[in-house]
């Protein structure tokens, strides 16, 4: 696995003071993009949160996914969570280790007490000491937070910088892309009100002992859900119900729980559990196996692969503006665009950490991780294999077949339908459900390349 070393500095830790006027949550940045550029400890939000209790337990759970593997648990360090100002919102997200399960609170308007929030993406410190302070807050009592340092402007930092070195794996920023690819194609499935939320929720197994039994599906049944053994119609796949632990957090505030998934076709899929609280929503996406993580699931390939969609992505890029809602249809009519190149692009910004996915408003977001935007594209190992073979000329192309060469075999794609299938054992083993093999996606790429030549000519 690539592995490379992310510097978190911050000005101060984090910390949760009491006084006389009440308690302050003080979440410190760390370097992060703004509308006016980068800035070493941006600065997003300073008020009252209107559920005090219901916010701390809320991003314990973040931190808990930050910090947790789901299979084959290690000692490693986690990544502190990502806080995105929206103008109207707050966003904390995070993704476990295993890159299986990601994590996400929306604090939203309701939540903040009425005050806007800032624009911009950085992370926050969330360190052992605040931990234990924040699972102690109880009861009604006023909760002001600040995310960003006590000083708009911060020249100088009185005393050593707080920095924290941890291993950022390539295949966590693919998990980002992948998990909001998935996402967007979920619709939702059932909504729970919160008696039986939580009675469905509490009956979920604890333990990982059930890992490897594969895909298990619940299915609607009027207001509640049951497990069902087959993926029948409306089933919706419950992958490493273990890993729903984490919102147990949350129940006794939960006002309702909404499952988003795809269309059931038999196999493994993964699913989002959003927990819907006074004022903000928590949502748990998980990949199709527990021991299977986003990275690999391949949704992003075909449009890393096209050449349009790297221009368009620089295109739609500037018209992203920190919105907390951004709907395909518009930014087409924006950029003037068709739909499915925005959707290509978005896909593409994706894959930089750029844009994310909210199923609770069906819209993408704007956020901006500090990641290389190539960085993905880099490091995908099916990507790198198909680039090598078309530029190799081991792609002949006759008609609606074509025949790559690739190690010592030679396999066949046929396209069928605008869809591409091949002749090697990936095909065989996913049939395009994971995303398109090394041979479909160099073919893809020998195709354009032949139309741009004899469009040339």
């Amino acid at each position: 696995m690539t592995r490379s070393v992310h510097a978190l500095a911050y000005a101060r830790p984090s910390v949760l003071k009491s006084s006389q006027a009440g308690q302050s949550l003080g979440l410190e940045t760390a370097g992060g993009l703004t509308p006016s550029g980068a800035e070493p400890h941006p600065r997003f939000f300073e008020g009252f949160l209107t559920s005090p209790a219901i916010a701390a337990r809320g991003l314990l759970a973040v931190a808990d996914v930050a910090s947790a593997r789901y299979y084959q648990r290690t000692l490693s360090s986690s990544l502190d969570p990502v806080v995105t100002g929206n103008g109207d919102r707050l966003r904390f997200e995070s993704f476990s280790g295993c890159c299986g399960v990601y994590a996400r609170l929306d604090v939203l308007r309701d939540g903040l007490d009425g005050a806007d929030t800032g624009h911009g993406t950085t992370n926050v410190d969330v360190n052992n000491p605040l931990r234990e302070a924040l699972s102690r807050i109880g009861g009604n009592d006023p909760l002001h937070l600040r995310v960003g340092p006590q000083e708009m402007a911060v020249t100088t930092l009185d005393g050593p910088v707080v920095e924290k070195k941890v291993p950022l794996p390539d295949r966590w920023l693919r998990g980002f892309a992948e998990a909001q690819v998935a996402s967007a194609a979920f619709d939702l499935r059932a909504e729970l009100p919160a008696a039986e939320a939580v009675r469905f929720l509490r009956s979920l197994p604890r333990s990982s002992g059930n890992a490897s039994r594969g895909a298990q599906w619940v299915l609607p049944a009027g207001k509640t859900l049951r497990p069902t053994t087959r993926p029948a119609t409306g089933a919706v796949c419950l992958p490493g119900p273990q890993r729903l632990t984490t919102l147990q957090r949350v129940l006794r505030h939960a006002t309702a729980l909404r499952v988003y998934g795809p269309v059931a076709d038999g196999v493994a899929a993964a699913s989002a559990w959003e927990v819907v609280l006074p004022g903000m929503r928590l949502t748990l996406t998980l990949s199709p196996e527990a021991s299977r993580g986003f990275s690999g699931e391949g949704g992003v390939l075909e449009a890393l692969a096209t050449d349009d969609a790297a221009a368009d992505a620089e295109l739609i890029s500037v018209l992203l503006a920190w919105e907390p809602r951004i709907e395909p249809a518009d930014l087409a009519e924006q950029s003037g665009l068709p739909v499915e190149r925005v959707r290509a692009a978005l896909v593409r910004l994706g894959t930089a950490g750029r844009v994310g996915y909210d199923l609770a408003d069906a819209a993408y977001f704007h956020r901006e991780l500090p990641y290389d935007a190539d960085r993905a594209e880099r490091h995908n190992p099916r990507l790198v294999a198909a680039r090598r073979l078309a530029e190799s000329g081991a792609v002949v192309l006759d008609g609606d077949v074509a025949t790559v060469a690739s190690g010592d075999r030679c396999y066949q794609v046929r396209e069928r339908t605008g869809a591409l299938g091949c002749t090697c054992q990936w095909w065989a083993d996913y049939r395009g459900r994971r995303g398109p093999c090394k041979h479909a996606l160099a073919v893809r790429m020998a195709r354009r390349g032949a139309t741009a030549g004899a469009g040339a000519r």
